[in-house]
C-alpha cells in the first residue's frame, strides 16, 4: 500500500451548498481506499491505496465526485514521497516562518510553463514573490494589500490544471504523511 494526497480544486457545489468531508471519505471508502482522512474542510484527502498511476487514480477520483456529489472537480495526486518533496523544497521558507497563510503553492497536474510562470512576474506587487520548483507555483502573497492580481493570472488557462493550497496546509499535510 501506498499513501497519497489529494487536493480538490473547489468544494463548492452551488449556492450555499459545499462538501461535508464526511462525504468525501465515504467516497473514498466506496472506491475502495483505505484509511481517508481529511485536513480542515478545504478538500484536503490523504489515504492509503496499491501503487498505481497518478493519472488513472485522479479520474477515478475525479469520476467518483461527480457520481457522488453532482459536479465535476479537478482533483490533483500526489504520492506521500513526492508530497513530502514539495514541503522540502519551499523555496521561501523565511516568509513561510512569518507567515504561513501569506505563502502558497499551486500545485500543478503537468509542470506549469516557464513561460507562463516568468509571465507571472508582472502580475506580481512590489513585497510580492513569485517561483517555479518542479512545475509547482510557489507565491509570497501581499501582507499590504487585500488583493493580488496574481490570483487571477494563475488560472487554468495560463498555467493548467492545478490548485493552490498555503503554507500552513501543505506542512499539516506532510505532517500527517509522518
Amino acid at each position: 500500500m501506498q499513501t497519497y494526497v489529494a487536493l480538490l480544486y473547489s468544494i463548492i457545489l452551488g449556492e450555499g451548498r459545499r462538501v461535508v468531508m464526511a462525504d468525501l471519505k465515504a467516497m473514498a471508502e466506496d472506491l475502495g481506499l483505505k484509511n481517508p482522512r481529511t485536513l480542515v474542510a478545504t478538500g484536503n484527502l490523504v489515504f492509503e491505496a496499491p501503487a498505481t498511476d497518478i493519472a488513472d487514480l485522479e479520474q477515478r477520483l475525479e469520476a467518483a465526485f461527480e457520481k457522488t456529489f453532482g459536479r465535476h472537480v479537478d482533483i490533483i495526486v500526489r504520492g506521500a514521497e513526492d508530497w513530502l518533496k514539495l514541503a522540502a523544497g519551499n523555496p521561501f521558507p523565511a516568509d513561510s516562518a512569518k507567515a504561513g497563510d501569506q505563502v502558497a503553492v499551486r500545485v500543478m497536474r503537468k509542470p506549469a510553463p516557464v513561460e507562463a510562470v516568468t509571465g507571472l512576474q508582472a502580475y506580481a506587487g512590489e513585497d510580492e514573490k513569485v517561483t517555479s520548483v518542479g512545475g509547482d507555483i510557489w507565491v509570497v502573497f501581499s501582507r499590504e494589500r487585500p488583493s493580488s492580481r496574481l490570483l487571477a493570472a494563475m488560472n487554468h488557462k495560463r498555467m493548467g490544471t492545478g490548485t493552490s493550497r498555503n503554507w500552513n496546509t501543505v506542512r499539516r499535510l506532510a505532517e500527517m504523511l509522518g
